[in-house]
């Protein structure tokens, strides 16, 4: 990874100015929104469901007037909440080549429009919803299971010793 993000810095990087700032160390959470306010595109592409939070900090950390760019792996329980966002298969390095280029050519008008899009369900989803909703399947998970255990011992044959 790091020799071919070396090699793109390289070739298309000028001084000053690299086109990929590959992070690996953790920072604190002051510093994330500013971090992810400051990227033009985020790429979030796990194999599997996962970085969701990840993902939805972008989105929440954007400028309304200029936001960034959402790459987001298919395979993201998110990539159905965020619909704005380019969705790709992480497997196929041309379709997210292709992504990235258009995320990076994309226009000021569809870069908000495809934000709002995103930023809208955040704000209806947030986590006193994602809390009540929990809450009520919780809830309707012990009905049923309570309704369960009522029925097969009202269907379970009485012992008549």
């Amino acid at each position: 990874m790091n020799e071919t993000l070396g090699r793109i810095n390289g070739s298309l990087g000028e001084p000053g100015w690299v086109p990929i700032q590959y992070v690996t160390s953790t920072y604190p959470r002051s510093l994330l929104a500013p971090l992810y306010r400051l990227a033009r595109v985020a790429l979030v592409t796990p194999m599997r469901d996962g970085m969701n939070l990840v993902a939805k900090e972008y989105v929440a950390a954007q400028d309304p007037l200029d936001p960034g760019v959402l790459i987001l792996s298919k395979f993201a329980g998110a990539a159905n909440q965020l619909t704005g966002a380019l969705i790709v298969n992480p497997n196929d390095k041309f379709e997210v080549a292709e992504a990235i280029r258009e995320a990076l050519h994309m226009n000021h008008q569809e870069r908000v429009t495809r934000w709002e899009h995103m930023i809208d369900p955040l704000r209806d989803r947030d986590v006193s919803w994602w809390a009540a909703a929990f809450l009520k399947a919780l809830a309707e998970q012990q009905s049923g299971i309570q309704i369960e255990v009522k029925t097969r011992a009202r269907l379970s044959p009485r012992s008549t010793n």
